[in-house]
């Protein structure tokens, strides 16, 4: 048996893993339909930590004052910052009688880590339902918090919300941003329904301060400066106690990177995070990686060197239609449906990209928290 039979015979196999996991994520996200939950009118604390995000604050934080929501505040934290931060969190309070304010100052012992920040943020705020986000994030609309909340039951102390990238036309790196963001919810959406959720964003998150403080916060990785809203959930999360939402109110909308060097310091940060999973994460999530990667280098070498390149072709078509009919249908779910002609093309960059902030992530360590 020649080497490029049996590169044959292992192609068949990866795509073969492809169309297990695009199919799981078909019939477990794709093809679901999300709906406002029941009206549950809890009381709610928004937080927000922010180091030198005066701006944005100016920019985002009237959207989510005027949500339509009879009983929540805004704990605002502020995390060091260098800039008006905390000038402009003290205008907003001075007008806003539910905006309470964490500054946290650089003699602490735990500075620069936002965790530390969070925490201080969480143990301000006043009611026991906590909902995220960040300070370049605005909600969809004004029922934002009204259908957050609505996830929330007796059972479901975790609701895991969807964070979009604005869109700017004619722009690469925004359209991969955005693939990566719609391909990430497919498969966090998709694995918590079949009762293994393993991540949150931090820019659409909520959960119960109790389920906080029951498992010490964020102690356990408290040495790892990224990863308070995925650790945090991979560590809490399991399949009664998380509940999803994306429903096109519920979405908040953040700015995305404007050059490559800030989405690759960014991702760096991000990846850096996912050795910390459980076990059965790791496997699953690498498992998916491998067999994109595998797929599209084995492809192209059995192409080249025309080996059963009817079958290969075969092959390829029946992956990418399953591939298309999942990603496809999540993309308009979540109003990305522009992405699904460049999906192949995106998928081809992503990796690419992704095994580069592998390799470079294994060289050095990535910077954190700004």
């Amino acid at each position: 048996m020649t080497f490029l039979t049996i590169l044959f015979i292992a192609f068949t196999v990866i795509v073969g893993i492809q169309v297990v996991f695009y199919t799981t994520f078909l019939f477990a996200f794709s093809t679901k339909k999300d709906k406002l939950g029941l009206d549950r009118p809890i009381p709610i604390s928004v937080i927000i930590c922010a180091k030198n995000e005066a701006e944005n604050l100016k920019q985002n934080l009237p959207l989510i004052i005027n949500q339509n929501y009879d009983n929540f505040e805004i704990v605002l934290v502020n995390d060091c910052s260098y800039d008006n931060t905390l000038e402009v969190m003290e205008q907003f309070k001075a007008k806003h009688n539910n905006i309470k304010i964490v500054d946290v100052k650089d003699t602490e012992v735990f500075w620069g880590n936002k965790k530390y920040a969070l925490t201080l943020g969480i143990k301000a705020s006043s009611f026991e339902t906590l909902v995220f986000t960040d300070a370049d994030c605005h909600p969809n609309s004004d029922q934002w918090l009204k259908h957050m909340s609505s996830k929330f039951s007796k059972e479901k102390h975790i609701v895991l919300g969807y964070g979009a990238y604005a869109k700017k036309k004619f722009s690469l790196l925004n359209s991969l941003l955005r693939f990566e963001t719609v391909l990430t919810a497919l498969q966090y959406f998709s694995y918590s329904n079949i009762g293994m959720p393993y991540m949150a964003v931090g820019r659409n998150m909520a959960y119960r301060k109790e389920l906080f403080f029951n498992n010490s916060g964020f102690n356990n990785h408290m040495f790892v400066r990224s990863g308070d809203d995925d650790l945090f959930v991979n560590e809490v999360a399991d399949s009664k106690n998380t509940a999803i939402c994306y429903t096109n109110e519920s979405f908040t909308i953040s700015n995305p990177k404007t050059s490559f060097k800030d989405w690759f310091t960014q991702k760096r940060r991000h990846i850096s995070t996912s050795k910390f999973y459980k076990p059965l994460h790791k496997f699953v999530l690498g498992t998916f990686y491998s067999s994109q990667l595998l797929f599209w280098i084995f492809a192209i070498v059995l192409l080249i060197f025309q080996v059963q390149w009817q079958w290969v072709l075969a092959l390829i078509v029946i992956r990418f239609i399953v591939q298309l009919l999942s990603f496809g249908l999540t993309a308009k779910k979540l109003n990305e449906g522009n992405l699904i002609y460049l999906s192949p093309l995106l998928e081809l960059f992503l990796i690419t990209f992704q095994l580069i902030i592998f390799i470079a992530n294994k060289i050095s360590t990535p910077k954190h928290w700004k």
